[in-house]
């Protein structure tokens, strides 16, 4: 009888599949993970650790994810090479991403060698075929993927690649996506916190992955999201981020009268010191969610409002479902009624086939709206989305160029808000010691602006304090503790 250790592939993706629709999209499963007492005996002395990239809804799913050890009786380490479980939570919107948790994967095999026993790859990436087909040939070290919607069986993945003592367990089910309450989690903030509202996004945007790896757009209930965000108030949380791939989207779904309006100003009621929410779309931005903004000064007014291109022809091809017209109406309406507004956005550089001219329409795009803050990307082509098919004869040499223009066109607005800070004091919620000075703290503004400032005093870490600003560096300020 052979004692070969075999494969267990329970899904593998299919980017088809992930376009459809769910027919119970729309269904709330409550308390369906289950961590069993297997597990619980397994994790008794040993230790996990998890390595995140993306953005703050890989971070939520992180979180999850370290609940569910915590179940398991298991402790974190922030030494790789001490973990009895590694994680590998990735994103796949852009290149640099994917290239470095590639990276990460195969700097895993050392350690699988000495006590790591799991070596898990989780997240967007893994929504993909491609990219499991390449985990699967060349990093035999990783014997467990599982996709963006096995996270509420996480712990039954986990169990059955343990006792069955399989070589890999790979379960990605392409789906539209369901919304399951009630996981266990290991917040990585005692005073900052995302909530996500929602997940998945209806929009393809034609150079977007993120419907094929996320799922299609579905709401949490307004009342679910109201006890986290109450749960997270009386604790002490000083801040609270609303997530979503398309936030201002919320409640679409569900034709129950929730809007995203609505939930805003019922978060805000709260009185949460900081509400702050994440990523917003131009088509979906109402006039109604500009009110409740204006209305309510714990509602942060520094808005990420993603323009990606300031020509009508390349936001046509991106499938963005606005012009620049209607995008420069909604700033305008936004800078009327929004007092102290601040505008970050992205830019797309380099789409495929963009002029010379249709790139001096997003300088022109800059120059009007004069954003506080920008994340510049030069375009990323993802297999399986409708722009990776267009034929580009547009140069890496132009497309450099163009991103260095950009960068310097936008500098001139991020700088000259930055020294419009100077001399004076704003609110900076104390995030601990910087990376390179202990000497100095950091924090962020209401505006988002990161602040340094000279402290020794660890008791301000999680609170907001008064800050003088004394000197600009355009990216953060330097101040002083009043």
């Amino acid at each position: 009888m052979s004692n070969k250790r075999k494969d267990c592939i329970i899904s593998l993706p299919c980017l088809e599949d992930a376009r459809k629709k769910n027919i119970d999209q729309n269904t709330i499963y409550r308390n369906y993970y289950f961590v069993d007492e297997f597990l619980k005996s397994f994790g008794i002395g040993k230790k996990y650790f998890i390595r995140t990239y993306g953005c703050q809804a890989n971070v939520r799913d992180s979180e999850v994810v370290a609940g569910i050890f915590k179940e398991m009786n298991m402790l974190e380490t922030q030494d790789i090479s001490d973990a009895d479980i590694i994680v590998i939570n990735t994103c796949a919107v852009r290149e640099n991403a994917v290239d470095k948790m590639f990276g990460e994967i195969g700097s895993c095999k050392a350690y699988r060698k000495n006590k790591c026993q799991v070596c898990a790859v989780i997240g967007c990436v893994c929504e993909q075929p491609d990219n499991v087909e390449k985990i699967m040939s060349k990093y035999p070290h990783v014997n467990m993927i599982l996709g963006t919607h096995e996270l509420p069986f996480f712990a039954d993945n986990l169990s059955k690649l343990l006792q069955n003592n399989y070589k890999r367990l790979i379960n990605v089910k392409s789906q539209g996506g369901s919304v399951y309450e009630n996981f266990p989690s290991m917040r990585q903030n005692n005073y900052k916190a995302f909530v996500n509202i929602m997940y998945g996004c209806n929009k393809f945007c034609s150079y977007c992955i993120v419907p094929y790896t996320r799922g299609r757009e579905r709401s949490r209930l307004m009342e679910d999201i109201i006890k986290e965000c109450r749960d997270l108030v009386n604790n002490g949380y000083q801040e609270i981020t609303l997530l979503g791939q398309n936030v201002n989207a919320y409640g679409k779904d569900l034709k129950n009268g929730s809007s995203f309006a609505k939930l805003l100003e019922e978060v805000a009621k709260l009185n949460i010191p900081r509400l702050r929410f994440t990523t917003s779309h131009p088509f979906d931005f109402s006039d109604d969610i500009i009110d409740v903004i204006a209305k309510y000064d714990n509602i942060m007014k520094s808005i990420h409002l993603p323009v990606q291109s300031g020509s009508d022809e390349i936001l046509k091809l991106m499938a963005r479902r606005y012009n620049s017209k209607q995008y420069k109406e909604l700033v305008d309406k936004m800078r009327k009624k929004i007092k102290g507004l601040t505008l970050s956005t992205d830019i797309i550089v380099g789409f495929p086939n963009e002029s010379e001219e249709q790139f001096e329409k997003t300088l022109e795009m800059v120059d009007y709206a004069k954003y506080e803050s920008a994340f510049t990307f030069i375009y990323s082509p993802r297999k399986g989305t409708p722009a990776a098919k267009l034929n580009d004869n547009i140069s890496d040499e132009i497309k450099h160029e163009r991103f260095n223009r950009l960068v310097k066109r936008l500098e001139v607005y991020v700088s000259n808000y930055a020294l419009s800070m100077v001399g004076n004091t704003y609110k900076v919620l104390v995030d601990g010691p910087s990376k390179s000075d202990k000497s100095m703290f950091s924090g962020y503004t209401e505006s988002n602006k990161l602040v340094h400032f000279k402290c020794d005093d660890s008791t301000l870490i999680g609170k907001i304090v008064d800050v003088k600003i004394l000197e600009s560096h355009t990216y953060s300020l330097i101040g002083e503790l009043l």
